[in-house]
């Protein structure tokens, strides 16, 4: 999962998840690539990316705020949603973004 995401020309969406674990993480690491890979057959989904030392950063693209709507309701992620306030979190915020530009350097 430590790619750069290819997103298409803006505007587009972005939904940043940052956490920090608690001590009971059992289950955690499988639920996340399973959420990966169900994010991925959504509808507007774009891409993803992701990182941890010590804080973790998660950032899902999406189409447009209906899609990202949809995602946070699917009944597998709601699931896993639990999980995380009931087990595997610490603390946690999500942030919505409307992405206006981008731009990259590739060599």
């Amino acid at each position: 999962m430590s790619h750069i995401a290819n997103t298409p020309e803006p505007p587009y969406y972005a939904v940043i998840f940052t956490n920090t674990l608690s001590d009971s993480t059992d289950g955690y690491e499988e639920t996340a690539v399973e959420m990966v890979n169900l994010a991925k057959q959504q509808p507007g989904y774009l891409g993803f990316e992701s990182a941890r030392d010590g804080i973790g950063i998660s950032i899902s693209y999406w189409e447009d705020l209906a899609s990202i709507k949809l995602w946070k309701s699917q009944s597998e992620h709601l699931i896993a949603q639990k999980h995380g306030r009931d087990y595997w979190y610490q603390n946690y915020k999500t942030r919505i973004a409307l992405i206006e530009r981008d731009y990259e350097f590739n060599r």
